[in-house]
């Protein structure tokens, strides 16, 4: 029996007879009502790999799970370098599903400068880099491909650091949009990865009003702008023309809603008053190990869905 209506027919069974169910670790019809029973009202991506213990390993039955128990969306970074015939598998059970697949990175060196220079290598390296994602996305119907560009330099003016960055996404945005694909540059956190050029929602937000292209977004992943700067829903609208995607993880220690410190009830009820239907990638680990883990992960995204 499909999960979902099995628990809406054991929570009428419970009202019935006045007994509380036990599913999943719930014990009353009201808790297995707002469980498993309907989707979530944003589309939060489980990343392939995410409930294996409860799914398996096989990436269409993880799928086929995460629709399940209410998800709305999948993510997977490196979606690029699976094989073609496993792509478009995945593809075909998404949509059949009517699902989204989220941002897969196309680019994401941390170890090299790379936007912030004027060099011709780097600049066909990196028009290389988003050709070849135009022909997945255009082979598939993926969307959203995620770049980072790369490490700052010390001995050029920040400024112009900056003006090249604007410059080369110019560029990569309109190959980008010619193959109907669109960029989204994450700022990361300085304490975890220092040394990276791209850190701010602020700062993103100026080099994408500069680029001036529907191909070239934000991805807010709010785990590291907590970190970084704070003041996230003040964030949110000032940047919301220009964030495309999110990713998703509680600080500290980077794991599901309720294990930190970030309100992510405001935070999603938020996001949803502003209309949005895109992807929210579940890019963060478990406060807990093993099935019971994976249970405590879909039990915190129920909470933090009930606004």
């Amino acid at each position: 029996m499909h999960r979902r209506n099995f628990l809406q027919k054991s929570a009428a069974a419970a009202a019935l007879t006045g007994i509380g169910t036990s599913v999943f670790g719930l014990t009353t019809p009201e808790e297995v009502k707002s469980s498993n029973s309907a989707f979530f009202k944003l589309r939060y991506a489980p990343g392939f790999g995410t409930f294996n213990e409860l799914a398996g390993k096989d990436p269409i039955d993880q799928i086929k799970f995460c629709n399940d128990q209410g998800f709305r969306a999948m993510f997977d970074n490196g979606f690029m370098g699976r094989p073609i015939e496993e792509q478009a598998k995945i593809m075909a059970e998404i949509n059949r599903l009517n699902m989204k697949m989220g941002p897969f990175v196309l680019y994401a060196d941390f170890s090299k400068e790379s936007m912030v220079l004027k060099d011709n290598d780097i600049r066909q390296m990196l028009i290389d880099k988003v050709k070849a994602g135009v022909e997945v996305c255009q082979r598939t119907g993926l969307k959203w491909a995620l770049m980072v560009p790369g490490r700052y330099n010390e001995h050029i003016d920040w400024g112009y650091q900056t003006a090249n960055v604007i410059d080369i996404m110019r560029e990569l945005s309109d190959i980008a949009l010619q193959g109907s694909m669109t960029i989204v540059l994450e700022p990361l956190n300085k304490f975890n990865h220092p040394g990276l050029f791209l850190t701010g929602m602020a700062q993103t937000y100026a080099i994408c009003r500069g680029v001036n292209s529907p191909a070239c977004k934000i991805v807010d992943d709010l785990y590291h702008q907590q970190i970084t700067e704070g003041n996230l829903i003040p964030n949110l609208e000032a940047c919301w023309s220009e964030i495309g995607a999110f990713h998703l993880g509680d600080n500290p220690g980077r794991k599901e809603p309720g294990t930190g410190e970030i309100n992510f009830n405001n935070i999603f009820k938020y996001i949803l008053s502003k209309g949005y239907d895109d992807v929210l990638c579940m890019e963060h680990g478990r406060s807990i190990k093993g099935k019971e883990g994976e249970q405590a992960l879909i039990d915190s995204y129920r909470k933090a869905d009930n606004f």
